[in-house]
This record gives C-alpha cells, sequence and structure tokens, in this order.
C-alpha cells in the first residue's frame, strides 16, 4: 500500500470528522481505513490523531502534518490532472439534494434541461425540507438557499435572492402597515419551519442585525403551504421572494418593510471535495450556474427582486 493512498485516507478522515464517514466517501472499509491510518502513523513514528468512542481530533503535530500533506496532496492531483484530458467525461449516477420546495419551483426544470445536455448521466434526485449531511449521506452535490457560513464544504454562489415580508391587502388594512419590524411581534404571523431561526425573523437596519420574536397561527415546514396560508389572509409572511414572485406582481400580497430586509442570502451548491471535481459534479455545477444567468437575461428567472433587475442593467 502507497503513502499516497494512506495520506488520502487520513485527509479524509480529518475532512468527513471520522472514519465511518470517511470509508463512505473513499468506498472502503472502516477497518481499512483505520489500517491505513495506523500504518500512515507507524511510518512517521507519531500519532496523528486522538480517538476515542464517540470522536476524533488531531494531535499537535497531526494539524501541522494535515496542513502541509494537504497542500501536497493537491499538487500531486493537479500534476495528474495536468497530463490527463483537460475536460473528464461527465457520466455516471449524480445524487443531488435539494429542498422540496425549490424542486417544485423551478428546479425540475433545470434538471431536465441538464438531462438532455448530458445524456450519460444518471439523475438520483432527493427533494426533501429538512438539512442534508451530504458526506455522512453520501450526496454529490446539494442545493441550498442560504447566508453562506463556514463550513468545510465548498460552495459556488448560483444566485442572489432576498425574504420578503408581505400579506395581502386585507390583512394590511385590518393590522395596518407595518412602519418597523419589531410591530410583527403584535401581529399575527405565518411560521415556516424550514427557516432557521423560525420564530426569531432577522432584519437588518443599516449594516446592523437585529431579530424580532413572531408567532400566529401556523407552523408548517413548507414554503408552499407557508404562502397559501398568506393568501388565505392567516397573517404576514417572511419568505424567499421566489416563492411570492407571482402574487407580488398581482398585488395579491403586497411587500412591507423593504428598507429593513436582509442582503447577502444566496442560492449556493454545495459539495463536499476540496480538491478536484468530478466530471459530472463539474458540470452540473457550471450548468446550474449557466442556467440562472440564462433565466437573468430573459427576465424569467423567479428570484430577482425588482431591484436586483435594474442593478443587474
Amino acid at each position: 500500500m502507497d503513502t499516497i493512498t494512506r495520506i488520502r485516507c487520513f485527509l479524509t478522515v480529518v475532512d468527513t470528522g471520522g472514519f465511518s464517514a470517511a470509508a463512505r466517501t473513499l468506498g472502503r472499509s472502516k477497518a481499512l481505513v483505520s489500517k491505513y491510518v495506523g500504518e500512515l502513523e507507524d511510518e512517521l513514528g507519531v500519532r496523528l490523531l486522538n480517538r476515542t468512542t464517540r470522536q476524533i481530533s488531531l494531535t499537535e503535530v497531526g494539524q501541522a502534518y494535515y496542513r502541509e500533506a494537504g497542500e501536497l496532496l493537491q499538487r500531486f492531483d493537479d500534476l495528474k490532472d495536468s497530463v490527463q484530458t483537460d475536460h473528464k467525461e461527465a457520466q455516471g449516477t449524480l445524487r443531488v439534494s435539494a429542498p422540496r420546495s425549490i424542486g417544485d419551483l423551478f428546479l425540475t426544470q433545470a434538471m431536465v434541461e441538464f438531462l438532455q445536455e448530458q445524456p450519460k448521466i444518471k439523475l438520483d434526485l432527493a427533494l426533501e425540507d429538512r438539512f442534508v449531511d451530504i458526506v455522512e449521506e453520501g450526496y454529490d452535490v446539494a442545493i441550498r438557499i442560504t447566508e453562506l457560513a463556514d463550513s468545510s464544504l465548498i460552495a459556488r454562489r448560483l444566485h442572489d435572492f432576498r425574504t420578503v415580508i408581505c400579506a395581502t391587502p386585507e390583512v394590511l388594512e385590518k393590522y395596518g402597515v407595518p412602519g418597523h419590524p419589531s410591530q410583527l411581534s403584535k401581529v399575527p404571523c405565518i411560521i415556516d419551519t424550514n427557516r432557521r431561526t423560525r420564530k426569531s425573523w432577522i432584519f437588518m437596519d443599516g449594516n446592523e442585525r437585529f431579530s424580532v420574536n413572531v408567532d400566529g397561527p401556523i407552523e408548517v415546514n413548507s414554503a408552499t403551504t407557508s404562502r397559501r396560508a398568506a393568501m388565505a389572509g392567516l397573517g404576514f409572511l417572511g419568505t424567499p421572494e421566489m416563492f411570492v414572485h407571482r402574487e407580488l406582481q398581482e398585488g395579491a400580497l403586497v411587500r412591507v418593510l423593504e428598507p429593513f430586509e436582509v442582503t447577502g442570502l444566496g442560492i449556493y451548491a454545495v459539495y463536499p471535495h476540496r480538491r478536484h471535481l468530478s466530471g459530472k459534479v463539474r458540470a452540473f455545477v457550471d450548468f446550474m450556474v449557466r442556467w440562472f444567468k440564462e433565466k437573468e437575461r430573459d427576465g424569467s428567472c423567479p428570484n430577482l427582486s425588482k431591484q436586483h433587475r435594474e442593478e443587474a442593467g
């Protein structure tokens, strides 16, 4: 067994947080991955990992070795790629995770076009409104709506979007048009439990963030049902603009508190490998970037606010 393979096993254990996850990522048994890491430690004459029944952690020397070995392996992989064809063929099964609300709204259309463009790829698309650990569950890539946080995952921004606060004209007539987000704590609100903050809605006042605690007659883990509840006049709704784009255009829902909306949100493709991408993942991510740009140009992308469209020219 060569040293490069042992190093790759060690790096994967650290990247995925454990031997079981590394084994799934590498397609090897947990015992074999543990054996290779042990052999690497024996070869070096040092302990790289502290092991307990619950978790692993890097020793001091392990931290230094991880950084250096990662860079070394990156250079090795880059050298290997440089002597191979520039564009590996996109083929095989691609496992993609995405929120159901996005899938129902527009992702299925994009997937059909992607498969027409890449006939050698078989798509395994899972649409579910829960946070998916793509490493643990073996996904190649996930589509997420979020403000990007620090993560061991690699993320590529596909598009911008904003979360809007809206309500029907009847609700606004009954409760008044709020001039400040704090007023939402005194009126009924529709709680989409897919949002990380749930009942604590986040707003911006200049460069400062603040939260407002809200409550209301319904809590549901569905953007579609939340929109229907808003249309039925059950209260104020906070949701990505893409989900109420048509209703806002038609006046069935009215946008409020626009100066306090949070910026910096986006739609991302995230994937676990910090080294070079497989052909199928690269093809998918590149396609999604191109797909969103095309929809923005022709004006059919539902997640651009009027302000964004004007700024885009």
